[in-house]
């Protein structure tokens, strides 16, 4: 039975002083309200005026670079607090055989070691489902303990819901022996080296190479453990298998349940009725060359209005998934457990089946789709005027690709473009004319960061790597949606009604710290303080622009923003400098979007399948954890799969040398990325050389400490690929550039003072491929991840 500690009992709050509080006292009252205070609360509760906000920033931002204070967005609380909700995972038992969890999404090196929670399962009026086990992920509230023992738990934690149970299956490849039998050598970087032994008889007709899931069936004091094959997945020589291996690794669900699936067939085409007939509206959708759905369709006309001469009317209109999958069905369960789809190079994981997504709810090119549209009526400067939303039936006029409406307006239509460039396709890029205009007035990060796509050959291995050039056409796509993205917000607001915001939070004071130090070594000055915008970076960017550390830059810039994320509080969106943004262009894939179109019906009354009522902000908040952990858990796979493809892809060119730049410092070596392929590589920091090298945090660098030879972060190098490991997704590189002139490290105030815990002696490297840190991904089409 779970020891049931009691939460502290609430003393009366003492009076606080008048004016400006000591450190110590900011802390304590900080501390005291768990984090949930802003810069407005602190100065009511002090009686603070005038001059004295001023003091009252500036030490706030001096605690928050030393790491004492911790902000999110508007919210202040003790560095590395936990949030009221929670992503957890289970990591074993105390000496009582209670449960233990630990924070998923914990920073050690910025916040130190996890905190530890106390798992709350209550014995009486225990909900079905809510008794977690060791290795389940849970959603959960957390408070602080009252009395926290030294080592043991500082917070207590009530289960929400448990997202996933332990796989007592391992992936991995299947080698064969002689007599009949084989190993398994897992995928997974953290099991390496553990292999499994496979009898004769419980290899299930795998072959060498497959990929396999096992599960173990013996685990004996001596030997190696035991497993029998469950389940073969394919063989490494196919694509297919590659993406498999990053579903099973992240517990992507990529199977459909049968009640999910029964309900989608069931499903029937929504009618006219609740709806307004825009059938005769020439709304387009344009897409990319390859798409299988279509949500969102646009279309833009001058406004009558005479008081808006020179304006436009904008429409959008997204595909109304919410008339067929409703709260708490079967499909709704499944769409949340997904909570978005996920693209690999030859495959979607989709988070709703094709019966929906690529049928009912997909705006065919002229057959009859229920949608929910966003008319905007915009002035001739590209401003908002007004807006309007509408639950519609309507008749894409026609299907057309981003290269193939540049096309037309470029000055070569064709068969299908033709007849829609003056009277639909001008007037749509006359529109984004002034909306690009507002954008650009409105300043928001402007990153430069081409994007690779991988090509595959018809048998799913990689054919080559491509950049794709970036047309007028995505922009005027991706500037439609971000409107229709704020019009929702803004009217969901209005409405008083909970929603799921998509929330980017300004950089961290030490992030910020750390860039204006690298920038200091390249002669460019950053602002020390003041009101951050998105601007103060893209004039930095635009003073690199064309010059040899143009790349280096924008990398470390895009490192320096914080992580976009769902959230039910809303604290704006930085890199777009939006005050208030929520999806609501993409519900076919994404569940934060089906959200916002239920709160939308609820609020304008437009059905009975609207947001329920209990749907409050603290669920809202809970879903939103779950889905920000789904989001990034799609990143990953995703990443993790195109670096396999391209190890693979990579293989038989060993020995080869390749033009790449420095992508990543690390203590133990540098990231190189490829400018061919735009694959990442390891070089060890012993195969540098005979010199020290000492790795210079500021400057983003390895400095020899004897000849100062420098190899910093953007620096174009030659290297020789020593080792590719298509399994694990690892390239191994030697350095053959000789790094740039700089004072050796150690010499003089500025080294001294880096040297003594960063140096690392130069000996020869490891055999096996590196891992290390890896950069985070970039942002791609459409808004998927803005």
């Amino acid at each position: 039975m779970a020891r049931k500690i009691p939460a502290p009992p609430k003393a009366p709050k003492p009076a606080l002083p008048r004016g400006l509080p000591s450190r110590d006292e900011l802390v304590a009252f900080i501390k005291a309200e768990g984090g949930k205070v802003g810069k407005r609360e602190i100065a009511r509760a002090f009686r603070i005026t005038g001059e004295g906000r001023i003091e009252l920033k500036q030490m706030l931002a001096e605690l928050e670079s030393e790491r004492v204070l911790d902000r999110r967005g508007k919210q202040i609380g003790t560095a590395g607090h936990l949030p009221s909700v929670v992503l957890a995972d289970v990591t074993g038992r105390d000496r009582d055989g209670d449960l233990l969890a630990k924070p998923a999404d914990w920073d050690e090196d910025e916040f130190g070691p996890a905190p530890v929670i106390l798992v709350d399962v209550p014995t009486r009026g225990r909900k079905p489902g809510l008794a977690p086990g060791v290795g389940d992920r849970i959603l959960m509230r957390a408070e602080p303990l009252g009395d926290i023992d030294p080592g043991g738990p500082t917070h207590q934690g009530r289960v929400i819901k448990i997202l996933s149970k332990p796989s007592a299956r391992v992936l991995g490849i299947f080698r064969a022996l002689p007599d009949g039998s084989g190993r398994l050598v897992p995928v997974s970087k953290r099991d390496a080296g553990k292999e499994l032994a496979i009898a004769a008889d419980a290899t299930d007709g795998a072959k060498d190479g497959d990929l396999i899931a096992a599960e173990i069936v013996k685990q004996g004091r001596y030997g190696l453990p035991a497993a029998r094959v469950r389940e073969r997945l394919g063989s490494l020589t196919s694509e297919k298998a590659v993406s498999l291996i990053a579903i099973h690794t992240h517990a992507i669900p990529h199977v459909f349940p049968r009640e999910a699936l029964a309900e989608a067939e069931a499903a029937r085409e929504a009618t006219m009725k609740g709806r307004e007939d825009w059938r005769g509206l020439p709304l387009l959708t344009i897409d990319p060359a390859d798409a299988k759905d279509h949500d969102d369709a646009v279309h833009a006309e001058p406004d009558p209005d005479l008081t808006n001469a020179g304006g436009h009317i904008v429409t959008v209109a997204i595909a109304d998934v919410a008339a067929y999958v409703r709260p708490g069905s079967a499909l709704d369960l499944q769409a949340l457990d997904r909570g978005n789809s996920v693209y690999f190079p030859d495959r979607v994981v989709p988070m709703l089946p094709e019966r929906i997504s690529n049928d009912l709810c997909s705006l065919r090119e002229k057959e009859n789709r229920p949608a929910l549209a966003v008319r905007m009526v915009v002035g001739k400067d590209g401003r908002k005027l007004r807006h309007s939303f509408h639950r519609i039936m309507m008749k894409s006029a026609a299907k057309l690709s981003y290269s193939q409406a540049q096309a037309a307006i470029d000055g070569a239509p064709d068969d299908a473009t033709g007849p829609l460039l003056e009277p639909v396709l001008k007037p749509l890029w006359a529109a984004y004319a002034s909306l690009k205009a507002a954008r650009d007035a409105r300043g928001p990060l402007d990153l430069d960061l081409p994007e690779r796509k991988l090509v595959l050959k018809p048998d799913g291995t990689v054919d080559r790597v491509i950049v794709p050039p970036r047309l007028d056409a995505h922009r005027l796509i991706e500037e439609f949606m971000i409107q229709a993205n704020v019009a929702a917000a803004e009217t969901l607001e209005t409405k008083r009604t909970p929603l799921v915001y998509r929330v980017h939070d300004a950089p961290s004071i030490e992030k910020l710290t750390a860039l204006r130090e690298l920038l200091a070594t390249l002669d460019i000055e950053f602002p020390q303080s003041g009101n951050l915008r998105p601007a103060a970076f893209n004039r930095i960017l635009g003073k690199v622009e064309g010059s040899e550390n143009a790349s280096l830059v924008n990398e470390v810039v895009l490192r320096t923003q914080a992580q976009a994320e769902y959230a039910s509080e809303n604290y704006g969106h930085f890199g777009l400098n939006l005050r208030r943004y929520a999806h609501f262009t993409s519900p076919i894939r994404r569940y934060a979007d089906l959200i916002v179109h239920r709160a939308l019906i609820r609020a304008l009354e437009l059905g009975s399948d609207g947001l329920p009522e209990t749907a409050t902000p603290e669920t809202l908040g809970e879903i939103g954890a779950r889905i920000s952990a789904a989001e990034r858990r799609a990143m990953a796979a995703e990443r993790e799969t195109v670096d396999r493809l391209i190890a693979h892809f990579l293989a038989d060119r060993v020995g080869a040398t390749f033009t790449g730049r420095i992508a990543g410092v690390t203590r133990s070596g540098l990231f190189v990325k490829l400018a061919e392929t735009g694959a990442d590589g390891f070089v060890p920091i012993g195969s540098l050389g005979n010199d020290y090298f000492v790795h210079d945090e500021a400057a983003r660098a390895l400095t020899g400490s004897a000849t100062g030879e420098s190899f910093r972060l953007g620096d174009t190098v030659e290297v020789k690929l020593v080792e590719a490991a298509p399994v694990a997704g690892a390239l191994r590189f030697e350095m053959l550039s000789e790094g740039r002139a700089a004072r050796p490290a150690g010499r003089g105030k500025r080294g001294l003072r880096r040297a003594a815990a960063t140096a690392r002696p130069s000996k020869p490297g490891p055999k096996g491929p590196k891992s290390g840190p890896k950069k985070p991904p970039s942002k791609s089409g459409k808004g998927r991840r803005s």
